[in-house]
């Protein structure tokens, strides 16, 4: 595996090592011994999935104190742009975001420490999008931050009519109103 740390510390990229031949492809999607050496300890205890299709905007989201959650993520299936934003106070790069293409053929993974929004957008007819949790979800907890927060600026490939959003995420808090870590 090739572990790359974004321009926003903690944040890593994680490229493994993928052994194709005429039958298909084998590669180990998480190994704890390397993920340690690289990043640290997390204690994944929840695998979720979702399927979404093009157009699809999930977030920006976090869980609030102690039910906040890191991450692992990756897509299976079709590509996203997935991005993910600081909000931890006192950060150098407080407001800033990371954006990576995830996709079933790049294979690539993004951590995702606690302290940060997450969401992606689907960029193909579909996507399968997978990823591990160190902590449980908890609805109460649940906070937000605007997908299209002028601050933020977050660069997404499609138009804002193209995106196809929940209720709650078209009128999440922008940066100046919303939860910080």
């Amino acid at each position: 595996m090739h572990f790359i740390e974004q321009n926003i510390p903690g944040v890593w990229v994680i490229e493994p090592k993928v052994f194709p031949d005429q039958r298909g492809y084998f590669m180990e999607a998480f190994k704890a011994s390397e993920f340690e050496k690289h990043i640290g300890k997390v204690d994944f205890i929840q695998d979720n999935e979702s399927k979404s299709s093009f157009g699809v905007l999930r977030g920006m989201h976090a869980q609030a104190g102690e039910a906040a959650q890191a991450k692992l993520v990756r897509v299976i299936l079709g590509s996203v742009l997935d991005v993910v934003v600081d909000m931890r106070q006192g950060s150098s790069t407080f407001g800033h975001y990371v954006a990576v293409e995830l996709s079933a053929d790049n294979k690539r993974q993004l951590f995702v420490p606690r302290g940060f929004y997450h969401g992606f957008l689907v960029t193909s007819p579909e996507a399968i999008f997978q990823y591990k949790v160190d902590n449980t979800y908890q609805p109460a907890t649940e906070v937000s931050l605007n997908y299209a927060d002028p601050t933020v600026d977050i660069k997404w490939p499609l138009p804002k009519e193209a995106l196809l959003l929940s209720p709650k995420d078209e009128v999440a808090p922008t940066l100046d109103a919303a939860y910080r870590f």
